[in-house]
C-alpha cells in the first residue's frame, strides 16, 4: 500500500462507519412498528447487518487514530459535529415507502462502493468490504424489489414512492462529492474516487426506477455537508441523544 496520510485514512473510515451506524439506528426504529411481521424481521436484520459493518469500520478507525479508542467509543462519545455520514442516512424514516426508498438509494451506492473496495491496497479494508458486500448484495436486492413492488403497485403506493423519491433525490449527490480525502484514498489505491462511481450508480438506479414506473426528479441541487462535518441536519442531534444517552449518563457502564 502506498504511503497515505493517517488522518485522511481515519476520516475515510469514519465516513464508512458513520454511514452504517446512523442508517442502522434509523432502520432499527422500525422494530415493532413495521406494517407486517415479515418486514419487521427483515428491517431488524438489515439494521443488525449495518451495525455489524459499523463495528468493523469504526474498530479499524480507532486503531488508525492511535488513541486507544474502540468502535463503541467512536459511536457513543462523539458529538454531532464529529460525525462524517452523508445527510441521506440521518433523515427521519417517514412512512414505510420513504424508508425503503432511502434504503434502496443507499444500498445501490453501498453495493457498488464495496465492490470496488474489495480491490483496495489496504488489506484490512479489502477484507471488511468482502464480508460487507455479501450483506449489501442482499440488501439492494430486497430494497429494489420493494421499490418496484410499491412503485408499480396501487395508485396510493405509487404516489407515495414518487413523493419519497422527490424528497430524497437531492441528497443522493453527496455520496459522489469528492474532496482531498477521497483523492488521497484514490491515489493510494485504497478506495475509488466516489465521483467515478456515479455512472454505474445511475445505471443501476435507473433500471430499477424504470421498472417501478417512477421518474427521477429534475434539477441538480445537492444537499451536502455531512461527509466533512460542516453541516448536519437537525435530525442527527436528536438521533444521537437517543442513541448515546445511556453511555453518556453512565460512562463506562457494563452489563
Amino acid at each position: 500500500m502506498a504511503e497515505v496520510d493517517k488522518d485522511k485514512l481515519y476520516q475515510f473510515l469514519l465516513r464508512m462507519g458513520d454511514n452504517t451506524l446512523i442508517l442502522g439506528h434509523r432502520v432499527s426504529e422500525w422494530c415493532g412498528h413495521s406494517p407486517v411481521l415479515e418486514e419487521d424481521i427483515a428491517l431488524a436484520n438489515t439494521a443488525l447487518d449495518l451495525i455489524g459493518q459499523t463495528q468493523m469500520w469504526l474498530g479499524y478507525a480507532g486503531e488508525v487514530q492511535g488513541e486507544g479508542k474502540s468502535a463503541d467509543d467512536l459511536a457513543f462519545l462523539r458529538d454531532a459535529w464529529d460525525f462524517r455520514n452523508v445527510l441521506l442516512v440521518e433523515l427521519p424514516n417517514g412512512d414505510f415507502g420513504r424508508t425503503m426508498m432511502r434504503q434502496f438509494l443507499y444500498d445501490a451506492w453501498s453495493s457498488i462502493m464495496l465492490g470496488h473496495l474489495q480491490k483496495s491496497t489496504d488489506e484490512r479494508i479489502a477484507a471488511i468490504a468482502a464480508k460487507a458486500s455479501k450483506e449489501a448484495a442482499y440488501h439492494v436486492e430486497r430494497s429494489s424489489g420493494t421499490v418496484v413492488g410499491l412503485g408499480d403497485g396501487t395508485e396510493e403506493s405509487h404516489n407515495r414512492m414518487q413523493a419519497a423519491l422527490d424528497y430524497l433525490w437531492p441528497y443522493v449527490g453527496e455520496m459522489f462529492a469528492s474532496d482531498e480525502i477521497d483523492l488521497a484514498m484514490a491515489a493510494a489505491g485504497i478506495a475509488p474516487d466516489p465521483a467515478n462511481l456515479r455512472d454505474e450508480y445511475d445505471a443501476l438506479v435507473g433500471r430499477v426506477l424504470d421498472e417501478a414506473t417512477l421518474a427521477i426528479p429534475a434539477g441538480n441541487y445537492v444537499h451536502k455537508g455531512g461527509r466533512d462535518g460542516r453541516m448536519h441536519t437537525e435530525h442527527l442531534g436528536h438521533l444521537l441523544c437517543e442513541m448515546q444517552w445511556l453511555q453518556r449518563a453512565y460512562p463506562g457502564c457494563e452489563w
